[in-house]
C-alpha cells in the first residue's frame, strides 16, 4: 500500500472524551456561549454619552449637521455642530444668540439684525416670541399643521402671523452660503473623529469665504 502525498495540513484533532471531575449539567450539555460587552454609548442615552462629538446615527451612517447663520452675501456669521439627526428648529434661539457683527467705526458688534429669514423648520411660537422681543421681524412661513389648528380653534386662534413673500426670496442665501462651504471637500466630508477639530475646519472654510468678500 503506497503511502498517501503529504498535503501540509496537520490531522484533524479527535473531541476530548476522557471523563473530567466537573458533572455535566441537568437536561443534557449546554451550547457554548461567550460574554457579551455593553453596548455602544453613542447607541445608549442613559449613558449621557449619545450623539458625543457631534456624530449621529442614521440609515446612511455617520452624519454631522451644520446650523447656520448667513448674511446677504452669503458669509457664515455664526455656527453650531450637532449630530445630524437632530432638527433645526431647538437651535434657532442659540444661534441668534450667537450673533455679533462688528462694526466699521466704533461701537458695541451688532447683535440684532432688522430681519430674520427662515423656512418652514423655524416655525414655532418660542421663536416667533423671541424675535418679537427683541424687534426683529420674523419672515418665516407658517406649517400647514399651524394653520389648521388656528383655523379650527376660531376665534380663539389668534391672528397669523404676519409674512413677506417678497422678502422671503432672499432666504437663498444661506443655502448658497452652504454651497460655498461645500466647496471646501474637508468640510463636505467630516474626516475629522473629535468635534472642536471639525468645528476649526468649518470656521478656516468660513474665513476664506469671508477674505474672497470682505466688504462689510
Amino acid at each position: 500500500m503506497k503511502p498517501k502525498a503529504a498535503t501540509g495540513r496537520s490531522a484533524p484533532i479527535p473531541p476530548w472524551c476522557a471523563p473530567t471531575s466537573t458533572p455535566p449539567a441537568p437536561g443534557g450539555c449546554r451550547p457554548r456561549t461567550w460574554p457579551q460587552g455593553a453596548s455602544a454609548n453613542d447607541k445608549n442615552p442613559a449613558s449621557g454619552q449619545a450623539g458625543r462629538e457631534a456624530l449621529g446615527r442614521s440609515r446612511g451612517g455617520l452624519s454631522t449637521k451644520i446650523h447656520l447663520v448667513a448674511d446677504r452675501r452669503c458669509r457664515p456669521l455664526t455656527r453650531i455642530l450637532t449630530p445630524g439627526q437632530r432638527g433645526d428648529c431647538p437651535k434657532f434661539i442659540p444661534l441668534m444668540n450667537q450673533l455679533a457683527v462688528g462694526r466699521r467705526g466704533k461701537g458695541r458688534p451688532r447683535t440684532r439684525p432688522a430681519a430674520a429669514m427662515g423656512d418652514k423648520a423655524y416655525s414655532s411660537a418660542a421663536n416667533r416670541a423671541y424675535l418679537r422681543k427683541r424687534g426683529i421681524k420674523a419672515v418665516i412661513p407658517v406649517k400647514e399643521d399651524q394653520k389648521n389648528h388656528r383655523h379650527n380653534r376660531g376665534s380663539h386662534g389668534g391672528r397669523p402671523p404676519t409674512f413677506d413673500r417678497g422678502q422671503y426670496k432672499d432666504r437663498n442665501t444661506v443655502e448658497r452660503c452652504f454651497g460655498k462651504l461645500k466647496q471646501f471637500r474637508a468640510v463636505a466630508t467630516r474626516y475629522d473623529k473629535r468635534e472642536f477639530m471639525y468645528q476649526g475646519t468649518v470656521d478656516l472654510a468660513s474665513i476664506q469665504i469671508w477674505l474672497r468678500d470682505p466688504v462689510p
